[in-house]
């Protein structure tokens, strides 16, 4: 059993800092890059990409990255953890072995993580006694099965832990809880019990700290920010990890950004929920007993997290067809920029009503007074604004009326209040609304398989 183990976060989402794992494989020493790549909604884009064609699906950043680092992951036998398979494990560890044999490296271990699709089930596990009801409405998915775009269960560590001891060099899961990649490897290194849920409650503590990238190095961080050095090359969180279960947020000397209390403590109240009870496939994690000590140097010891066993249930994320929607924005200018703008909503709502178009639901923003705080937001001089732009959006089953509203936009311009502009990209078109459904599956109907794959 090793002492300690460096687990660095790689990618906090589909989009991040694509430099971020090179760096973080050449700039210090590390034992594990996790990435992270999968949100809700980017199920159902994969889906749909796969459906189209059926080698896609997948994070396409994975393989060109891997070109980078795959040579300093096998020379430093870094093993690569990420979700980024999405809804095609196999078809990303196809194209990565493709990447390999280009750069000439061979005997090389992948394991794939499948069985969380279970889309195609869905009537079979309805009429098992399984209702897949909404977590926040109560309503059975009976309601919306035949608008399913995707449907995948939350897969936790242990899947993981597996593929590790089976030898994988990566490890590419579909839809696995971001929290369990940065635990399973503290699972499999330090050989923990699977029901000490204290010690996979601080795994899973670590997995939520470091599961958003550099938002836990200084990145998007709302006390002095301005303290933060050297955004432009900014360190991504490392966890080194202890066999007691205590770790060290920490990142690269030699690179930007900031670790101490205050960075680390704003990424755990992240998206937790009830704190007391964060819950994952492997554990609940009591967030209120975490500990954090600042050591200086960008280094912040957590420790003494106490954990309670893991529920019967797996989450399970939805996505499915909710109609149409389209966004249409105006800018007009001082003077009165605000008063312009609110004029020019109350005539585009006017008109549309006289058309009898039908909408679910129609919002308007004014971005640069309105548009981050909503109601909240402090009344303002217009007069000391050069500019302010006018932002609507609209929802509906009816494409007929989403597709007129996009032709009502640009006549403001000559029929409506003066000094306005900013109409680019032609008419807003209309755009389907893909809607998230989560619901809760007993673990007893689902099971995970791990698939090894090899390059000799």
């Amino acid at each position: 059993m090793k002492d300690k183990i460096r687990i660095a976060s790689g990618q906090g989402f589909w989009g991040d800092l694509i430099e971020a794992p090179y760096l973080q494989v050449t700039k210090g020493n590390i034992d594990y890059l996790v990435m992270d790549y999968l949100a809700e909604v980017t199920m159902s884009i994969l889906q749909k990409q796969k459906n189209k064609n059926p080698n896609a699906g997948y994070a396409k950043d994975i393989p060109p990255l891997m070109k980078r680092i795959l040579p300093f992951c096998v020379e430093k036998k870094i093993k690569v953890i990420t979700n980024g398979g999405g809804v095609n494990p196999e078809a990303c560890a196809n194209e990565i072995f493709n990447v390999a044999r280009e750069l000439g490296i061979n005997n090389l271990k992948i394991a794939v993580i499948l069985g969380d699709d279970i889309r195609t089930r869905i009537d079979s596990l309805v009429n098992e006694g399984h209702p897949l009801k909404n977590m926040e409405t109560g309503e059975p998915v009976d309601r919306i099965k035949d608008k399913l775009l995707s449907a995948n269960v939350y897969f936790g560590a242990f899947p993981i832990v597996e593929a590790l001891q089976k030898g994988a060099d990566i490890v590419i899961t579909g839809r696995t809880t971001d929290t369990g990649l940065t635990l399973a490897p503290m699972i499999y290194e330090f050989g923990w019990d699977k029901k000490n849920f204290d010690l996979l409650a601080a795994g899973t503590v670590a997995g939520h700290i470091l599961e958003c990238g550099a938002q836990a190095s200084g990145g998007n961080f709302l006390g002095d920010w301005q303290s933060v050095d050297n955004f432009a090359e900014i360190g991504f969180p490392i966890a080194e990890a202890y066999p007691d279960g205590s770790f060290v947020i920490t990142k690269h000397e030699n690179l930007g950004g900031k670790v101490s209390f205050e960075t680390v403590a704003e990424q755990l109240v992240y998206e937790i929920g009830d704190p007391k009870n964060y819950i994952t496939p492997d554990c609940i994690a009591d967030f209120t007993s975490i500990k954090l000590q600042d050591l200086g140097n960008n280094r912040v010891k957590v420790y003494d997290i106490k954990g309670f066993e893991d529920t019967e249930f797996y989450k399970v994320s939805c996505s499915y067809a909710d109609g149409y929607s389209a966004v249409g924005s105006l800018t007009y200018s001082w003077p009165q920029a605000l008063t312009k703008a609110k004029a020019a909503d109350k005539i585009l709502r006017k008109r549309m009503e006289n058309l009898n178009l039908k909408f679910d639901e129609i919002r308007t923003e004014f971005v640069g007074y309105n548009s981050c705080h909503g109601p909240l937001a402090k009344e303002i001089d217009e007069d000391s604004i050069n500019e302010l732009m006018m932002r609507v959006a609209v929802r509906s089953s009816d494409y007929d009326s989403v597709e007129r509203f996009g032709k009502e936009i640009a006549p403001l311009i000559l029929t409506g209040p003066p000094a306005v502009t900013g109409f680019a990209g032609g008419r807003p078109k209309p755009s389907d609304v893909v809607a998230y459904w989560p619901a809760l599956l007993s673990k007893k109907v689902v099971t995970p398989i791990v698939k090894i794959m090899e390059l000799k």
